[in-house]
């Protein structure tokens, strides 16, 4: 079950400067663990992202401004942009993050709260699903110009999304070895087409009645995308596709899966979701729809109810380049 989250109070005079926030689970270890040195590798107005070296995944943690993007590792704020939380930091500066701090540029953060991002999607049939996607097609049809990915008119994505929907795993790997780190900034295109896919077809695969065959696509296509993305993408991007192959996604992209669910109206999620960076979201709702087909292609095609990994037949994954 996830964890709600719940609104950190806001500070008051007599607490001091130091901001609170509430803190993404996986980041759990990384922050309770002995302070250890950081490194600012990026800040923008409303976050600021530092990174870690020689621990696990996550190692790069965002700590964000009320309000803005909620990344699936990030520490969120209760201090709005229009306060300039960053305005003293610098990218590249010393940073020490552990013992429930992040500190850097005078700024420190304390973590008081924790969130899960993992959404908690409740079960649904074949033909539930169906019309999700039915209304997320509508969705990112109606946002014209604003769906766009940075990947528009490269076969990359759509090749991969088909083999996903028919359960071509050595497919699907060639074709995401193809996009891995493709694309400017922060998070590459390919890299959020590929987020976005692997979230939604493991959590829909977990919600879907028969959904397994998914569920293990999920796993073998992520466990091969994160096993050297370190070195193929940029060290935020690589984060985020470790946070997805474990079913954990930032609030815009589980808003979305929400809405495929029924659980609220699409459209809304779509367009807050379209409106993430300058490219990112439209990639990251494309993979989602990718992930959303492959599930209900792969439902469809099963003839087990609820199969497990392990009742499925062990891939050939192709030979490392």
């Amino acid at each position: 079950m996830g964890v709600p989250v719940r609104e950190p109070l806001r500070l008051t005079a007599r607490q001091g400067p130091s901001p609170a926030g509430a803190a993404a689970l996986p980041l759990r270890r990384l922050l309770d663990a002995p302070r250890r040195p950081a490194r600012v590798i990026a800040v923008f107005p409303a976050a600021m992202y530092l990174e870690v070296r020689g621990v696990p995944e996550p190692r790069v943690l965002a700590v964000v401004a009320e309000g803005a993007v909620r990344l699936p590792n990030a520490v969120v704020l209760v201090v709005p942009v229009r306060d300039r939380p960053f305005a003293r930091v610098r990218e590249g500066a010393e940073a020490w993050i552990g013992e429930g701090r992040v500190e850097t540029c005078g700024l420190r953060v304390k973590a008081r709260r924790w969130w899960d991002p993992t959404p908690v999607l409740a079960g649904m049939s074949p033909a539930s699903l169906a019309h999700g996607i039915r209304g997320l097609e509508v969705a990112l049809r109606d946002a014209g110009p604003a769906a766009v990915g940075g990947l528009a008119g490269h076969r990359g994505p759509a090749e991969l999304a088909e083999a996903c929907a028919d359960g071509d795993l050595a497919g699907a790997v060639e074709a995401a070895e193809r996009i891995v780190g493709l694309g400017p900034g922060l998070t590459p295109s390919g890299d959020d087409v590929l987020a976005g896919l692997l979230v939604a077809a493991r959590l829909l695969g977990r919600a879907v009645r028969g959904g397994g065959a998914a569920v293990w696509l999920a796993d073998w296509l992520g466990a091969a995308v994160v096993e050297d993305a370190d070195t193929r993408t940029t060290a935020l991007a690589a984060t985020l596709l470790h946070c997805a192959a474990k079913g954990q996604a930032g609030g815009e992209v589980a808003a979305v899966l929400r809405g495929v669910a029924g659980h609220e109206p699409p459209g809304p999620a779509v367009r807050r979701l379209l409106a993430v960076g300058h490219t990112s979201g439209a990639d990251l709702a494309w993979g989602v729809l990718a992930g959303c087909r492959a599930a209900l292609s792969l439902t469809t095609r099963n003839t087990t109810a609820h199969p497990s990994p392990e009742h499925l037949p062990t891939p050939r994954l192709p030979a490392a380049r």
